[in-house]
């Protein structure tokens, strides 16, 4: 589906270069059920592998060396306290706007919990600084902001408007799209290069051409050679790399982008590029089959040592082979009837929660904010909509590359995330989506089953890979979830996974001694309190236990 990217985690590169280079592609396109736990010990009611203890005496605070709280869910924290705390993940991409380190900073303090590069836009030396000033902020500031880098994929795009943020085009205007490359001073009045070859050869007269799915809307009136001659009629905002599609009768073209592979060269490149900076996540745009995933996944495996839609048709095949999926609505939007995308969007997320991957809800939640510093009621309901059918993300676009007000944009994001989700919480809208056990070991399984029936006060969960705390997240708890790993890397990665607060905490082999460590910090700090009821999963020592903090 090309409104939806998969995406990949990604962590250090190895040096070694022991795989040969990938091939380009060629598209085509009954459980048991826990009793519910009450605040009463002695009343508790408790499966057979469910153990309660009390935990013995915390050890002293000056022993909780390596164990860090980041500066956004502490001032999260301070603000409105764990319990009310926003469970929605927030991405911003970073732009012109955005790119210096005090700006990414700002962005940070307001709640980003994922920078996004797209490396469609700008030099390759721009992205690696963006990449370098995000974890600069990292290591010098308390933050633990996650990097996500998308591939440009099989797209048919505009050129980059010779550096200028938009160009608008009138009604009844004429404008040549062309193959043609043109030094800057040479470039003709309301001309604009197309990256794809065959631009000219499979667009027909009579054809429609939206640009970023219909934002503007020209018709083919003639063809030249390599130039394909257009009349604006809607006219709109042309903005640099925008996408091209083609429509005839109502229906979408889909040969242009066919032609096109769904890893390009550059795109090998550019994801080289991501495992040598390090990035967290690596997302491949236009996606058609999962056999493009699956080759994606060995080259980054073979090249560092940890790793990260397309069709509708194929869509539960590439999501199974992915680490998530970002649905872009913008696109998807160019690809099908308007009037589907929001059935799409909730088929999508519902089978990413089933299948346990991430689904991040993108593109034009706040189109209006890129020139005017308050949304459209229209848009506030849109995102409200994202967050009760409880994506783990929602990502601004060009709100905060390119707009006027990025600061203004996620503030929107996380006012409207927080109301609508302490709304749910107050009206005890718990979820009800049925999902399927999808791991076979005995903790993972019992922590899938894990719910708002529990009535627990917080979840610990102790993870050395981080798919018990995917799990946990999986299921939409009431209460926070704490995740503690060794691995900087696999916290960075739950940082994007709904609800889940990570903490990097270096294990001993004691649990208990890890238990009453991370106790003895977050009452310091007043994130838990004595008598609470905290539900503890470890997949190291493969245990659940239900116990009242000291």
């Amino acid at each position: 589906m090309s409104g939806s990217l998969p995406f990949s985690t990604s962590s250090a590169p190895l040096h070694s270069r022991e795989l040969p280079r990938m091939p380009v592609m060629k598209p085509r396109f009954h459980v048991p059920v826990f009793k519910p736990l009450t605040a009463a010990l002695s009343k508790v009611v408790l499966p057979q592998n469910l153990k309660v203890t009390a935990s013995e005496p915390p050890v002293t605070v000056a022993s909780l060396e390596g164990l860090e709280l980041d500066r956004t869910t502490e001032a999260e924290r301070n603000e409105n306290g764990f319990r009310s705390r926003r469970r929605t993940k927030i991405i911003c991409t970073i732009g012109p706007r955005t790119c210096k380190l005090e700006e990414i900073e700002a962005l940070a303090v307001g709640g980003m919990n994922v920078a996004r590069v797209n490396i469609c836009h700008g030099t390759r030396e721009w992205h690696r600084n963006v990449i370098r000033r995000v974890k600069q902020l990292n290591e010098e500031k308390g933050f633990a902001v996650a990097v996500m880098m998308d591939t440009e994929g099989s797209e048919i795009h505009m050129d980059d408007l010779n550096g200028a943020e938009s160009t608008k085009a009138e009604d009844g205007q004429i404008w040549t799209f062309t193959v043609r490359a043109f030094d800057p001073p040479l470039r003709p009045e309301r001309t604009v290069t197309v990256n794809y070859d065959g631009f000219a050869e499979d667009v027909k007269v009579g054809d429609e051409l939206l640009v970023d799915g219909g934002m503007v809307r020209f018709a083919v009136i003639e063809k030249i050679g390599p130039d394909v001659i257009c009349h604006c009629t809607d006219p709109g905002l042309l903005l640099p790399r925008a996408n091209l599609t083609f429509w005839i009768d109502g229906s979408l073209v889909r040969e242009p982008s066919a032609m096109l592979p769904t890893i390009s060269s550059k795109d090998w490149l550019d994801i080289d590029f991501g495992i040598e900076e390090g990035v967290d996540f690596i997302a491949v745009s236009f996606v058609k089959s999962a056999e493009v995933i699956k080759t994606l996944m060995i080259y980054i495996t073979a090249q560092s040592p940890a790793r990260e839609f397309g069709s509708l048709k194929d869509l539960k095949e590439i999501i199974q082979a992915s680490d998530g999926a970002i649905l872009g609505r913008g696109d998807l939007g160019a690809q099908i009837p308007l009037e589907q995308v929001p059935s799409v969007q909730q088929d999508v997320d519902q089978l990413c929660r089933k299948l346990n991957k991430p689904v991040i809800v993108a593109s034009q939640l706040l189109e209006s904010m890129i020139e005017h510093p308050i949304p459209t009621r229209a848009e506030v309901a849109d995102v409200s909509e994202a967050v009760a059918q409880r994506a783990d993300a929602l990502m601004l676009s060009s709100e905060s590359a390119m707009g006027q007000f990025p600061d203004k944009a996620l503030t929107v994001l996380t006012s409207v995330s927080l109301r609508i989700e302490n709304q749910q919480r107050e009206e005890k809208h718990w979820d009800a989506t049925d999902l399927p056990i999808v791991s076979s070991s005995k903790a993972a399984r019992i922590s899938e089953e894990i719910s708002n029936k529990l009535k627990a006060d917080a979840i610990f969960v102790y993870t050395k890979t981080g798919q018990t705390a995917s799990l946990l997240s999986r299921n939409r708890p009431d209460c926070p979830i704490f995740a503690f790993t060794p691995s900087a890397s696999i916290r960075r990665r739950l940082i994007l996974q709904w609800g889940l607060i990570p903490f990097c905490l270096d294990f001993s082999g004691d649990v208990e001694n890890n238990l009453n460590r991370t106790f003895s910090l977050l009452k310091a700090r007043g994130i838990i309190k004595t008598g609470d009821l905290a539900i503890v999963v470890s997949d190291i020592k493969q245990s659940i236990q239900a116990i009242k903090v000291p």
